[in-house]
């Protein structure tokens, strides 16, 4: 197997990711900041059984009227429901104008239409949850990669495991895909997925020290990475197909789920290969320095 020297471009592979998330905050300002979605800011969610298939637009076409920005989304089994939340706290005379027109354009009964307040300090405790539960999952992966490896191993997963969130929010807001409950799961399964690349090639490194305790460290990333390269590329393709199929064959909402998706994947395939093991080399090269000469 040929072995490719990827550590002697390490300061090329950390630039690359350095200028893409400077691009995203970039776009990210020009678009005025993330744009948060009904979970975060609070507003109105209203779901509706039409009783028929009908077409998204028919919806838009009302709600323009009170929210150009609301999200719609089909619900229910046959996809006869429809599921609108907009940012804006509705007050009673403008629901009563909206029955109507659901009413009269959709021939859809009052009775078939919920409102429902989402109050800012539910978003506020949703972003508490959200911060909380990646500290969790990252303060868990470190201790248990420490333990399995070593620290030097925990502290570059977790680097990687940054980089990668980093990069799928400035994406969002990039793009201004609305930052909600979905966003979360979006970011902990790519952070799930990274890890389990991660561990690989952490594995296979472990290993191949074990077999040449006296090679050079940077010999021992290269030969692991060229080896285990295949399968990384092998895995993430699959789950890529999976994924671009959900985006373009899914509906609006899950095409949201599904693209910040296929950019965490590119950045925690990228990450696992040509972030967390320079950041382990790194590491250890620092380490061998500041040990006392004999």
């Amino acid at each position: 197997m040929k072995m490719y020297d990827f550590m002697k471009y390490k300061k090329t592979w950390f630039a690359i990711s350095g200028i893409v998330v400077a691009l995203g905050l970039i776009l990210t300002f020009i678009n005025g900041g993330f744009n948060l979605g009904i979970d975060f800011t609070g507003g109105t969610s209203l779901q509706a059984k039409i009783g028929r298939k009908f077409d998204v637009k028919e919806v838009r076409d009302i709600m323009d009227k009170y929210d150009k920005e609301a999200s719609i989304t089909y619900a229910g089994n046959e996809k006869d429901e429809v599921i609108v939340r907009t940012k804006y706290e509705l007050d009673d005379k403008v629901r009563g104008e909206i029955l109507d027109d659901f009413n009269n354009i959709l021939n859809v009964n009052s009775s078939n239409i919920n409102f429902e307040s989402i109050g800012p300090a539910i978003g506020s405790e949703l972003k508490k949850q959200a911060l909380l539960a990646l500290a969790i999952a990252n303060v868990g992966i470190l201790i248990y990669i420490s333990i399995r490896f070593e620290w030097r191993f925990g502290l570059a997963s977790i680097f990687a495991l940054l980089h990668d969130v980093i990069i799928m929010t400035v994406f969002y807001g990039a793009m201004k895909i609305p930052v909600n409950s979905s966003f979360i799961a979006a970011i902990l399964t790519i952070v799930g997925y990274s890890i389990n690349a991660t561990i690989v090639i952490f594995d296979r490194i472990r290993e191949n020290m074990k077999l040449a305790r006296k090679a050079n460290p940077t010999q021992i990333v290269n030969e692991s990475i060229s080896q285990t390269m295949a399968r990384s590329i092998n895995t993430s393709l699959t789950t890529f197909l999976t994924i671009a199929t959900l985006y373009v064959l899914g509906v609006p909402a899950i095409k949201e789920f599904a693209l910040p998706l296929i950019v965490g994947l590119i950045s925690g395939t990228y990450s696992s290969v040509f972030i967390a093991s320079p950041v382990w080399l790194t590491l250890k090269g620092a380490a061998a320095k500041a040990r006392p000469a004999h």
